[in-house]
């Protein structure tokens, strides 16, 4: 993606409990902290952050969401790009990013 930084990783899925059907992949705290401190200017309201994303073969825009008590990035994964590339909660996904 011209102009973005790519990170790459390995990450599980999970469904958020409180919503029932929200799925999210926690971007690692590493690369988390480092999108913060370079690339917080480009956060909009809530700590949102556009992004793209890749699982497989699918990429999509997206957007990341900073969550202040665990410190890291939400990457939340559609109901669409599950059944995509059938991935499953608590599998390791290999991940690209762009912010």
């Amino acid at each position: 993606m011209d102009g973005k930084i790519t990170y790459k990783f390995t990450s599980k899925m999970w469904r958020d409990q409180s919503s029932g059907s929200w799925h999210f992949i926690s971007v690692p705290k590493d690369i988390s902290k480092e999108i913060r401190e370079n690339l917080q200017w480009q956060e909009e309201g809530w700590g949102r952050m556009k992004a793209a994303a890749q699982i497989q073969s699918v990429k999509w825009d997206t957007a990341i969401w900073f969550d202040s008590k665990s410190k890291t990035y939400y990457l939340p994964v559609k109901g669409e790009i599950r059944k995509k590339t059938q991935i499953k909660v608590d599998e390791n996904i290999s991940i690209t990013l762009w912010v």
